[in-house]
């Protein structure tokens, strides 16, 4: 009869503390998004990220628009440009109409299923970018080192299933790194310190344990930062042994010079965010200056990116010229 009463009370006991844990769950209603508090003069930092956004919507759409229009331009490596073009345009659309409706509304709060859905799509479409980074580089690697074989190894059909598999990819595993956020119970405060609904300050929020979150926040930046920073590097280790191949100076910059455009973009990409990184390990970063930097890192790209791609490409000029020469014949 003791070892019965003994076994009841243990599993009230354990009711009660389940009952306990689900009471004491706390899902937010809205999260604070404290990123640029206290910041002086930060209404022209808005008005110079408004000046962006139009530059980077504009410049990425001209380039999506040119890649569909020209039939010319449907090969391999352009579908990785309009691909890229694409993750521009969805990341700028991501993060910066919300600090615009911040600037225009004085309203820092964010409901939690809308901070759930940002914190997503910026992650998505900026992987996707680093992915697409990589494809190229490959792009580069195989038109460089195996010319004769390209056209086989490369062509429209792969790159497409590449491409597919890159957003199948970025989409399950920021997918599932958002979800996690859901199981997390939020009871210390809601105020996130970053620009928007960031993974990192949005789950050391929570009160339960979050060692699932971290593990997941550090292969994302594994895989969507270091891994294809890594690769690359080793595509253009690759590129530059091939190119030490060629007898004569011409050959190698002429080959050396399809390499420009994608060279400039990841640079454009990857060295404002691992700068960053850099600053915040070697010494104590003001918060406002890391907010700043970051989100600067994160803007400028997708505007420059269409720059880049346009002034350096000469199917793209020719494009641009035989445009404007339609143009001018039409008139009376």
């Amino acid at each position: 009869m003791t070892s019965k009463r003994f076994r009841f009370n243990a599993i009230m006991s354990a009711l009660n503390s389940s009952l306990l844990t689900n009471i004491s769950f706390v899902r937010p209603e809205y999260f604070f998004i404290s990123g640029f508090s206290g910041i002086p003069f930060i209404n022209y930092y808005f008005v110079f990220l408004v000046f962006i956004y139009i530059i980077a919507v504009f410049g990425n759409s001209f380039v999506v628009v040119m890649i569909i229009s020209d039939r010319s331009l449907h090969t391999p490596k352009y579908l990785g440009i309009f691909n890229l073009a694409l993750a521009d345009f969805g990341e700028t659309n991501a993060r910066i109409p919300n600090l615009i409706k911040t600037f225009l509304f004085d309203s820092q709060y964010i409901s939690y299923d809308a901070c759930l859905a940002n914190m997503f799509f910026v992650f998505f479409f900026s992987s996707v970018q680093a992915l697409t980074l990589v494809v190229l580089a490959y792009d580069r690697f195989i038109a460089i080192c195996l010319p004769l074989r390209y056209h086989a190894i490369v062509s429209n059909s792969v790159m497409s299933v590449v491409l597919m598999g890159v957003w199948s990819f970025c989409t399950t595993l920021i997918g599932i790194t958002v979800g996690l956020i859901t199981r997390l119970s939020f009871c210390k405060t809601i105020v996130v310190k970053s620009y928007f609904c960031d993974h990192g300050p949005v789950y050391t929020l929570a009160c339960n344990d979050n060692t699932v979150n971290s593990v997941m926040a550090k292969l994302c930046t594994m895989l969507f930062l270091y891994a294809p920073l890594i690769v690359i590097t080793l595509s253009y280790l690759g590129i530059l042994l091939a190119l030490s191949k060629i007898t004569t100076w011409t050959g190698r910059l002429k080959a050396l010079k399809t390499c420009v455009s994608h060279l400039l973009v990841v640079g454009v990409f990857f060295l404002p965010v691992i700068s960053t990184y850099i600053a915040a390990l070697t010494f104590t970063l003001n918060p406002n200056a890391r907010i700043i930097s970051t989100s600067l890192s994160s803007a400028i790209p997708p505007m420059l990116n269409p720059m880049i791609y346009v002034l350096n490409t000469k199917e793209f000029k020719v494009f641009i010229l035989k445009m404007l020469k339609q143009r001018y014949n039409v008139r009376p």
